[in-house]
């Protein structure tokens, strides 16, 4: 990317700036803080919005937005200096495999869960380069820039502090801290020497401003209403329950290649509809052996339907494009390779959502852990 963001707003004569300006500007909304506020869900609007980029921000991706194929990682955050350190990544799920290693096996241990993740989102949205786009707030201003979006490089990693409460690291570009007691990974952010301030006044009274917009525009045309459960979409879950915990079946949903009975394709895969989905949301797919179009997150459109008994089966056709997308590309499985629930929580999901957008057209994306019992519940 040669040019930053900044510089293709300012080129375009877009709103990005202008919209950043006049959010932060009413900052006494929210705080007496004479530094700007910006929340960063609202960040990752304005960024899309400004931008045509695709907000990647429901799917709980390594990236928050995707522009023409470019993983952005959206970040804003006080920085009174030219550092601070923010985090990065949690592994709340995966705290077991990581409480008993210390230096740098815990290193490196850390590295390959982030890096996975970040490779996971590059192959499920088709990412062929990244970046961090940053706006560090300070008082009267928000600095502006961006900076690497890189893997931790596991063949330069050197301890810089080991101790339970203070463990760092760093790879020869970066350096990251790990908190065990929240399982949560940082990295430090330098001010790089380009970067685009942006002047904010803050307004004194901004509720003035607000009462007068509304009077000025009660005609207004409200915002679409927000996704509907199960009728605009479902979560699906990619693994079974049983005493024990959660579990991936070993022949039949994301196996079903490793069923017996008679001989079987490496390509047989099916997402599972669980009956509940059924009892409650009878209406959102077609009925059992109806084709729908199902798009995947690359924008590939796949033939799919609802096969085997109770509509229990979730395929394409032919079978081995939903296998060579969720099996070979998302999953990074090889042929043979089982998938199994400690594999999909390393990654970071354990569900699928679906969402219809017109009739016989679905699409797909990934759900976080635990996504389907917060769904069904």
């Amino acid at each position: 990317m040669i040019q930053t963001f900044a510089e293709i707003d300012i080129s375009q004569n877009g709103n990005y700036l202008k919209l950043l300006s006049a959010i932060t500007k009413l900052s006494k909304l929210f705080s007496t803080s004479t530094i700007p506020y910006l929340e960063y869900r609202v960040m990752e609007n304005i960024f899309c919005l400004s931008f045509g980029a695709e907000n990647l921000s429901r799917s709980d991706s390594a990236f928050d937005a995707d522009y023409h194929k470019l993983g952005v990682g959206l970040k804003t955050f006080i920085c009174e200096t030219d550092i601070s350190t923010e985090k990065i990544a949690e592994f709340n799920k995966l705290s077991s495999q990581l409480k008993d290693l210390t230096g740098k096996a815990l290193a490196l241990k850390l590295a390959e869960f982030r890096n996975e993740r970040i490779e996971l989102a590059k192959r499920l949205y088709g990412i062929t380069d990244s970046l961090y786009h940053i706006i560090a707030r300070r008082k009267g201003e928000l600095v502006l820039f961006e900076t690497d979006y890189d893997l931790i490089d596991t063949n330069h990693i050197k301890l810089l502090s080991g101790g339970k409460t203070s463990f760092l690291f760093e790879d020869g570009k970066n350096i990251y801290s790990f908190s065990p007691s929240k399982s949560t990974l940082y990295r430090k952010f330098v001010v790089p020497n380009k970067i685009h301030r942006l002047p904010i006044e803050i307004v004194e009274n901004p509720y003035d401003i607000i009462l007068s917009i509304f009077e000025e525009h009660k005609s207004t045309i409200l915002s679409p209403a927000p996704l509907q459960k199960g009728k605009d979409y479902v979560v699906l879950p990619l693994y079974g329950v049983k005493k024990g915990g959660k579990f991936v079946f070993e022949k039949s949903g994301l196996n079903q290649w490793n069923a017996g009975g008679r001989e079987r394709n490496m390509g047989e895969v099916y997402i599972p509809v669980p009956k509940e989905i059924h009892d409650k949301y009878p209406d959102f797919f077609p009925p059992r052996d109806q084709e729908f179009s199902l798009q995947v997150p690359t924008s590939e459109v796949f033939s799919a339907k609802l096969c085997q008994d109770a509509s229990k089966a979730l395929m394409t056709n032919p079978n081995k494009a939903l296998s060579n997308w969720l099996l070979r590309k998302v999953l990074n499985l090889a042929e043979g390779e089982l998938a199994t629930i400690e594999k999909l929580e390393e990654l970071g999901f354990d569900s699928v959502y679906i969402t219809k957008t017109a009739p016989n057209f679905y699409k797909i994306d990934k759900a976080g852990i635990d996504e389907y019992e917060v769904f069904i519940a």
